[in-house]
């Protein structure tokens, strides 16, 4: 079964400790990529937490967002001396050189209270509080990976229609092949007649018009091919396993063996069933794109 690459999920809950919140975004990657914003003191956290999406999610860029919030400890504020000196002569220094007369207040040292002011409301996490907060980051994954299967299986119906339509197609262009090949026939018996009509006969353009012929005459090679690998897409798709590099490689070897089709085929009627094959592989590709 396929799962989109998109998909959302939001998680609040709460225990003796903790007001916590966890929100996951996903969006279309080449890789796995994890972006996490969250309290500084979760960044010893950070490998583990990784770890922990590595194992749920195989591609995409994800963003995870985390609040916590303390609910028994009261907020403290300690003061950093050192810095608020610091930052009081420097700006009595700069009121000298400007020669301001006004005097420096507190208020014009609060306006830089980020450098001195340390906040210590939450400093470490417990075990109970980690085990709690790795079952809501757990229950977030799995309410996202619901939403990406349910895309995974809209892209899979779409992808199953197409691609029967596609196979439909290219059973046409092997059928007008067939049907071709007594015409085109005729056509390189008279090329060839001409050439006998000259009393020197180049041996090596004539083995060559023959091979060239026998060629062009025959398509059936790239629709068995093409069958093939329609067939190896649909098994893909129905794989527990993420799929997603695996089509896209594959949609590049369909994407050839109709390419070939088209170089090899005159016929009016083929030429225009292989350009809507490949506005069908654009379409297929798009949504290819989406999947793990």
């Amino acid at each position: 079964m396929i799962k989109s690459m998109t998909g959302f999920s939001k998680v609040e809950k709460s225990n003796n400790n903790l007001n916590f919140s966890i929100e996951l975004k996903s969006l279309n990657g080449k890789n796995l990529e994890l972006n996490f914003r969250m309290p500084k003191y979760l960044n010893e956290k950070e490998i583990e937490l990784r770890e922990i999406f590595r194992k749920k999610i195989f591609r995409g860029t994800v963003s995870i967002y985390i609040n916590i919030e303390n609910k028994i400890k009261t907020q403290t504020f300690s003061f950093n001396n050192e810095i608020a000196n610091t930052i009081y002569t420097e700006l009595q220094n700069t009121r000298k050189e400007l020669k301001i007369k006004d005097a420096i207040k507190i208020e014009h040292i609060l306006k830089y209270s980020d450098l001195f002011i340390e906040n210590s409301s939450i400093n470490e996490i417990t075990n109970e509080d980690w085990a709690f907060i790795k079952d809501c980051v757990y229950a977030a994954i799995e309410e996202m990976d619901l939403m990406r299967r349910k895309e995974g299986g809209n892209i899979s119906n779409d992808l199953t229609r197409r691609l029967k339509q596609f196979s439909d197609q290219v059973k046409e262009i092997e059928k007008l092949g067939i049907e071709r090949i007594p015409e085109e026939q005729e056509r390189y018996k008279e090329k060839i007649a001409k050439m006998f009509e000259n009393d020197e006969i180049d041996e090596q353009r004539l083995q060559t018009e023959i091979v060239l012929m026998a060629d062009k005459l025959d398509i059936s090679e790239e629709c068995v091919r093409l069958q093939s690998h329609l067939k190896l897409f649909d098994e893909y798709m129905k794989d527990k396993s993420p799929s997603g590099r695996k089509l896209n490689f594959l949609m590049q070897e369909i994407h050839r063996e109709v390419n070939t089709i088209g170089s090899k085929s005159s016929y009016t009627k083929i030429s225009h069933k292989v350009v809507n094959l490949k506005e069908d592989i654009e379409r297929i590709r798009e949504q290819v794109q989406n999947i793990e």
